[in-house]
């Protein structure tokens, strides 16, 4: 990583990432982006996994940044303040997206030229990957092999963050997958919602990730599970509390004691609108063997 305090020469390293980047794998996302869609996942990261985070030496990788790296730069400047020394590569398999972001690269942030098969050196590791809005376009079949694919590249114990938002960031869901050996493990389901804006549960079946979305049907298991958060959001919404924050913390407490779902409790999430399912039965995610790359 260059360490050059002069933009010219921060730009001639990083224009040699697009150069010899191998072919990238994957197809470019819309690229349309926004300051702080992506708030809520830097929240939901610190909050999940602060000692990660304030300990990490492995860069960071954001994959699919869009058009423009501003949600990069917001989280850089939002994870600095947990780790003053952390490196943050964005990622994209648009030449044209890399080129227009080097001017925003500094020390200890580079924009890279790739896909799937992200950017790294031989003996360069992630420490976190985040994958937001990027792999909804692609069939079902393919999630697990990119997924297995970008796991490849995390170092032990390393953090995969793959999810979906709306264009504003009010409401998000994210799968967490963490590095165990040769394997990718989900470590559950974060359902994230705006409580300043009207809110109901159904309203987050639109943006679930790939793994989710067409699991819907009628009786299914999430469809079992969004109908009960539904009833006792509604039976909370009926009481006299109107903190938006209590009724979202006693849904979610209806919804692990009377219908056995298992939560996280967690004040710090429930009163930042943080749903995180660990599992939804009939719905586990069996560990991915990762792939062998490199």
């Amino acid at each position: 990583m260059s360490t050059d305090d002069e933009l010219p020469g921060r730009v001639s390293a990083a224009r040699g990432w697009v150069r010899r980047a191998r072919r990238p794998l994957g197809l470019p996302t819309r690229g349309k982006t926004t300051s702080g869609r992506l708030r809520r996942a830097d929240q939901f990261l610190s909050l999940a996994y602060p000692f990660t985070l304030r300990t990490l030496r492995a860069p960071m990788i954001d994959l699919g940044y869009g058009a423009s790296p501003v949600t990069t730069l917001d989280s850089l400047e939002y994870l600095r303040g947990l780790n003053p020394s952390l490196r943050l590569i964005g990622v994209e398999i648009d030449p044209d997206r890399v080129r227009a972001a080097l001017p925003d690269a500094q020390p200890g942030l580079e924009f890279r030229l790739g896909g799937f098969n992200l950017p790294l050196g031989a003996s360069e590791t992630a420490g976190v990957i985040r994958a937001m809005n990027v792999l909804r376009q692609y069939p079902e079949q393919e999630y697990a092999r990119s997924l297995a694919l970008l796991g490849s590249y995390l170092a032990p114990a390393g953090i995969l963050l793959e999810g979906t938002s709306d264009p504003s960031g009010n409401m998000m869901a994210l799968n967490l997958y963490l590095r165990g050996g040769r394997f990718l493990l989900h470590d559950g389901l974060a359902l994230i919602a705006n409580l300043r804006r009207p809110f109901s549960p159904r309203q987050l079946q639109a943006i679930l990730p790939k793994n989710y979305i067409h699991h819907l049907e009628p009786g299914s298991a999430l469809d079992d599970f969004f109908g009960a958060w539904s009833a006792c959001w509604q039976r909370a919404i009926q009481t006299q509390v109107r903190d938006p924050r209590r009724l979202f913390a006693e849904a979610a407490r209806w919804l692990h004691e009377e219908h056995g779902y298992h939560l996280s409790p967690r004040p710090g999430f429930l009163r930042r609108g943080i749903l995180l399912l660990h599992s939804i039965p009939g719905e586990a995610q069996a560990p991915l063997e990762l792939a062998h790359v490199r």
